[in-house]
């Protein structure tokens, strides 16, 4: 069963490549006490969506979030450590998005949001969504339905930090 709204983040570690290799990520740390998260995943790095909409666009507005209240913007994918760091440099994304590694894919089945993408050749992956976390708590959550890109976009984020009180 998908997580929903209200419900705290699971417990899990991602991974993040650093100057001095992978280094692991606890959710609790990252979702912890007094900090906002705007948390998006996409099926896999480097893919047509994914590197032409998805990424540029939270690396374009970042400020804007940030300026509602946001401490940190968080990419995920199924993919390991070296490729997310990999594709981050690629996309210029610099200190505006974090990119992180769910490489067994292990957070996005503890939020129930895996999709099997096998008829791809891409095995198990995370769907298409964003999610607004506040103090370890999901405030907002966007799935996108298979093929789509509307609701975890950037630009959907903003509007929904509009609507609330930071």
């Amino acid at each position: 069963m998908a997580v929903q709204i209200g419900d705290r983040v699971p417990s899990g570690t991602l991974i993040k490549m650093t100057e001095d290799g992978p280094q692991p990520v606890p959710t609790e740390t990252l979702f912890g006490e007094g900090r906002a998260v705007a948390l998006f995943s996409v099926p896999g790095a480097f893919t047509p969506t994914c590197s032409a909409k998805h990424l540029p666009g939270f690396v374009e507005h970042a400020d804007d979030i940030r300026a509602r209240g946001i401490d940190e913007i968080v990419c995920i994918s199924v993919n390991d450590a070296f490729v997310m760091g990999a594709w981050g440099k690629q996309a210029g994304v610099g200190e505006k998005v974090t990119m992180l590694a769910d490489g067994n894919g292990d957070f996005v089945k503890a939020l129930g949001l895996e999709m099997d993408a096998s008829k791809f050749g891409m095995g198990t992956r995370g769907k298409r969504f964003s999610m607004l976390v506040r103090d370890g708590r999901i405030e907002q959550l966007n799935v996108e339905e298979p093929g789509a890109f509307k609701v975890s976009s950037a630009e959907h984020m903003i509007e929904q930090l509009g609507t609330i009180v930071c």
